[in-house]
Formats: structure tokens, sequence, C-alpha cells
């Protein structure tokens, strides 16, 4: 899950604004070396809206629509507190609350409630301010200026074509077929929360959501993550620059501008390709590409699917960026001077304190970064 209050937790909106500009001024000509095939577009199909309502702690809370995900987020214990839900046959019993991530001063939890027609919470004592955010992104009217596309292939092919069948290639799903809202990622100014700023790519980490798994609708899903982080915990978009989930699907995360590629910019500031910079670990965001595995991974591994998806993703990104999958980066934000030394491709946890991305998942990370390098072909 995400541990980040922004982009950097040490960067406030007015010095990424500053290290946005810098960097537009001292950006190079150099631009990651792939194609991405212009899509047939469909009959244009409306995508539901987000219906969100802010709830009180303490007392009954009934939004007036069905509840699909809940998010709480809270400062103190581990423990949240106490949350029933009531459903078409009444309320259901209390059950705790425990954070999805505790890497920094708030804790969060984004919870998938099913079709909820009320709710009631109760904190635990020296919880601090306790916020609660009933969302259904699915039932909401439609939204005219967003539509479904095809998904889109990435083809990454920095070598040239005659190295082009070692380079992996993966459908996404754009921002506009998963049904973002870009209005969330602006102020009531129209300003943009946090503007885009670019840094090259040091490192790989992969998370995992803590959301449901088996997820019956994992682009509401998606789009109830954009809404919690970008709005509820004002990160101001997608924390992750890239999701799957358990069918393999990949997304599209954080705006990285008005061109079709996810991820990256329009150019790069040094000798790799340079990356929007995302918010999804604290204080170690410029220069690490963030992909999330939808679901929980506590308990229970990925689908064959999703880590299939996975190693092709992250097999991509080390491909474009010429990083080596089975190295260590010595890895020093360019905005805070903050260092540290990490397996290339992570976990959250090598990080920050939290359990992400799963203590099942965890241990797994050995052999996919070996997956990873056979797949980009890696020497």
């Amino acid at each position: 899950m995400t541990s980040s209050s922004g982009p950097d937790s040490t960067l406030t909106r007015r010095a990424l604004l500053a290290a946005s500009i810098g960097t537009s001024v001292a950006l190079a000509s150099h631009r990651p070396a792939f194609a991405v095939p212009q899509p047939l577009r469909p009959p244009l199909t409306p995508v539901p809206a987000v219906l969100s309502s802010t709830g009180t702690v303490g007392r009954q809370q009934a939004p007036g629509f069905a509840v699909h995900h809940l998010g709480v987020s809270w400062s103190g214990p581990e423990q949240a507190g106490r949350l029933r839900l009531r459903y078409q046959d009444g309320w259901h019993d209390w059950q705790s609350v425990a954070a999805a991530d505790s890497a920094d001063e708030r804790r969060r939890a984004l919870l998938w409630v099913g079709d909820a027609t009320a709710y009631e919470f109760i904190p635990v004592r020296g919880s601090g301010q306790v916020r609660l955010h009933a969302i259904n992104t699915v039932d909401g009217p439609p939204t005219a200026a967003t539509f479904a596309t095809t998904d889109r292939l990435i083809d990454f092919d920095p070598a040239g074509a005659a190295d082009s069948a070692r380079c992996p290639r993966f459908r996404y799903k754009s921002r506009a077929a998963w049904g973002a809202d870009e209005s969330l990622r602006f102020g009531p100014d129209g300003t943009e929360s946090f503007p885009t700023a670019f840094f090259d790519v040091q490192t790989l980490t992969v998370h995992h959501t803590v959301t449901a798994n088996s997820d019956p609708d994992p682009a509401a899903t998606v789009r109830a993550i954009y809404f919690f982080q970008a709005v509820t915990e004002d990160f101001g978009d997608v924390g992750y620059h890239l999701l799957i989930d358990q069918r393999g699907t990949v997304y599209e995360g954080r705006y990285s501008g008005p061109d079709p590629r996810p991820v990256f910019g329009p150019r790069s500031v040094g000798p790799r390709p340079s990356m929007v910079n995302g918010a999804h670990v604290g204080g170690f965001n410029a220069g690490n590409v963030g992909v999330a595995l939808l679901g929980d991974l506590t308990s229970t591994g990925p689908t064959p699917a999703a880590r299939r998806s996975l190693t092709l993703v992250l097999a991509a990104l080390a491909r474009v960026t010429d990083l080596n999958p089975l190295g260590t980066t010595a890895y020093v934000n360019p905005i805070s001077g903050a260092t540290r030394t990490v397996s290339t491709i992570a976990g959250h946890r090598d990080w920050a304190a939290t359990e992400c991305p799963g203590n099942t998942f965890y241990p797994t990370l050995p052999q996919l970064r070996i997956d990873v390098a056979a797949a980009c072909g890696h020497r």
C-alpha cells in the first residue's frame, strides 16, 4: 500500500512545483525508444462517476448509495477501531479495522465492503483525527468527458528492431479505459494539486494494495484507489505508476502527460528515461517506479496471471531503463538527498516499516528478480 503524503513526504507542494519548473529547464532530448500503436476507438461508452460521502465517527452513517469501498485514515495505534456494516438483511457483526499501511504518521485502510447501505465506526482511544470516506465507483451518473477505449500495447524496444524479440510487451488499460476522472487531480481554483515532475529512474518497487482478493470489478477498485489517494489522502493522483489485477490486466496509474505512454515523461533529464514522480514510498518517490498488485498478499500469493504480468511489466521497465533486475541500487533522492541501498527490484518494506507487499509474496521476490532478468534478456 502507498505510504506518502504526496510525491515525497519531505516535499511541499510549492517545493514540488519549483522542482518541476527546474526540471523542465534541464530537460534533454533523449527519450525512451518504445512505440505505442494507436488503438482503434470503439463506440464511446461512458464510465460511472464516483459517488462519495464523508462520514462522522461514533454514529451511524447512511450515505444514500451502495457503499463498495470505505476509506479510513487515522493517526495513533495500529488498530483504528471497530466497524460494522448494514446490508439488506440488517446490521452485521463488529469487526476491527487495522492499518494496511503504517509507514508514516497517518495510517490508512481502503476496505471493500460490497453493497453496504450504512456503516458505523467506533474509534479506539488515541486514534487522533479519523477520516471516513464512503466510495461507490460503479453506480454514479455517466461521465461524458471520459470514455472507455481498447487496451493499448506497449512495445519497449530500446535496442532496435533486430533485438525486438527479446523485448517484453504488454497491454494495459489507459486512464481513460478504467475511467479516471481527471478533474480529481485539480483543486477548486483549477490548478493541478501536484504538478508533474520528472526524474531519472533509479529503481523499481513492488506493492500490494490490500484490497479484495477475487475482485469482481477491478476497474472500480482502481477508481476507488484513485479517489482515496487523490482526494481523501491528498496525494493529488494515484500513488502508483502501474497496477495489476488478479486476471493479469495492467492499469495505467499516475498521470504522466498527454502522450499515450504510461510512467515516463516526454524527455529525460539524464542518461536514463525519466519517470513522473509518484506517491508510493514516503520520502523515496523521485526516481522510484511503483507497481502494485491489486489484492491482499498477506496470506496468499498472486495469481499466476498477475505474477506473469508483473514479470513482463518489470522486465519491460528494466529493459528500457537499463536497470539490472538482479542488482543493487544506491538510491539518492534528487529532491531531499535521502539515501537508501536496496535491491533494484525492491518490495515496499525494503523502504519503510510496513508489511507491504505481503508476508506471503515478499519472500518470493528473489525468484521474481531471476524471472524478470530472463524475460528482459539480461545477462
